[in-house]
């Protein structure tokens, strides 16, 4: 077969999945959700490499527990989680991180070309998994990580990889 082999789905792409699904399951529309996913995702990735986030003052978890979703002009909370969040060109929120934006337009071509035809299968299999969860697993960025993300990770990579053949 000489078509375009679609490439593994690895780590990065889990994590932009899932925490575009958490974000959905929190209340965040789904354009803007799948923003969040991606940045979550560069900001990981970035942590990983020795990157170290601007400490921001953290949020009390009565304020977070009432309001896993909070927005002012500096910053966009979703549970302990802080992202910058701009417009597009066209006018469409999304997040940004480093002077890029993370648009709709690059979820998909990031994210969602890596699983061909099978994405919406991983989507929904994905929001079924998130939803699963307790809020106060979601709102905290350890609380996913650890119990949401991290035991799924592999598996999922090597399940979307596979459906993707």
């Amino acid at each position: 077969m000489w078509g375009t082999r679609i490439m593994a789905v690895g780590r990065f792409q889990v994590m932009a999945v899932l925490q575009a699904a958490r974000a959905l399951v929190l209340g965040v529309p789904e354009p803007l959700a799948r923003s969040w996913g991606l940045n979550r995702a560069i900001f990981y990735a970035a942590a990983k490499r020795g990157f170290v986030a601007k400490e921001q003052p953290p949020r009390r978890v009565c304020d977070i527990k009432a309001k896993p979703v909070e927005e002012t002009p500096e910053a966009f909370h979703l549970g302990n989680e802080m992202a910058l969040k701009t417009k597009d060109p066209e006018g469409t929120e999304c997040f940004t991180i480093g002077g890029k934006l993370q648009t709709v337009q690059e979820f998909a071509r990031q994210i969602e070309t890596r699983f061909g035809d099978s994405f919406a299968q991983a989507w929904e299999e994905a929001l079924e998994l998130v939803r699963q969860f307790e809020q106060k697993i979601l709102i905290s960025q350890h609380g996913f990580f650890s119990k949401v993300y991290k035991p799924n990770r592999d598996l999922l990579a090597a399940k979307w990889t596979a459906a993707t053949e």
